[in-house]
């Protein structure tokens, strides 16, 4: 009889722990889908991509700067050494900084860039408008378009990591260009590699490469594609090679020192 109480007690028990695990696990659940809705910025949030880009601080100590020159701001980011971890961007009519902040930390960014634009507002002309519009049309206005509403505005946040010493450091793009030929159009690649960006004190840097070069080719490699220079990088990573650039119409050959790591 003792034999079948306790196996019995143990099926209880068993079924307690089950569901109280289970409860337990939608606690949890429900607690982090609230903090993911009281932080915009973290319920907006989009990864780069699926690399998990991060600080190669444990614990950084995260900046948070604001802004309005987004493009500018990117450049200057891949310029100082800094990759795109992920952004955020929604529309509210209020979402303090801080918030920004919280979610750089969570997700253990270097920095993050905080953007505000107004987006719109119902004003006092806009709504004697509207009187205006309705009473011409002989239409009735519905109460609500008249109440007042806040000011809307549109945030931005962009996330970023400080990468380790470059091998080459460059960030370069494939161009192409569209071309009518009779009655179809044709898409033809551009020679060579845009630079985007020349990380400051790279090799790239100190062998003269500037933003808007073409990259042609590295070493025995002609760069039709990124992943050519990727290769060609990784494969000549601690040496010396020649470097041949387009600059304004101009073809240029220099030597690099690559250093010795990641592209």
């Amino acid at each position: 009889m003792h034999a079948i109480r306790n196996e019995n007690s143990h099926h209880v028990i068993g079924a307690w722990l089950a569901t109280g695990f289970f409860g337990l696990a939608l606690l949890i659940s429900t607690h982090q889908l609230k903090a993911a809705e009281s932080n915009p910025f973290e319920a907006h949030y989009h990864a780069q991509n699926t690399s998990h880009l991060k600080s190669l601080d444990a614990n950084p100590d995260t900046k948070i700067y604001l802004s309005n020159h987004k493009d500018d701001d990117n450049i200057s980011m891949l310029e100082s050494g800094h990759d795109l971890i992920g952004t955020s961007g929604f529309s509210a009519a209020e979402a303090s900084p801080d918030l920004a902040l919280a979610h750089a930390k969570a997700i253990k960014a270097d920095v993050v860039l905080f953007y505000r634009k107004y987006q719109s507002a119902k004003t006092a002309s806009s709504k004697i408008q509207l009187i205006k519009e309705a009473a011409k049309k002989g239409q009735e206005i519905d109460p609500n378009d008249l109440e007042e509403e806040p000011t809307q505005y549109r945030y931005f946040a962009s996330y970023w990591a400080k990468l380790p010493p470059p091998t080459l450091g460059v960030h370069v793009i494939k161009l192409k260009t569209r071309n009518a030929q009779g009655a179809e159009e044709v898409v033809e690649s551009l020679p060579g590699l845009k630079v985007v960006a020349v990380i400051k004190d790279s090799p790239a840097a100190n062998a003269q490469v500037a933003r808007g070069d073409s990259l042609l080719k590295i070493a025995d490699t002609v760069l039709n594609e990124p992943e050519d220079l990727f290769k060609a990088v990784r494969q000549y990573a601690g040496t010396a090679v020649p470097l041949k650039y387009e600059r304004a119409g101009e073809t240029h050959q220099s030597t690099v020192m690559l250093n010795a790591g990641k592209p």
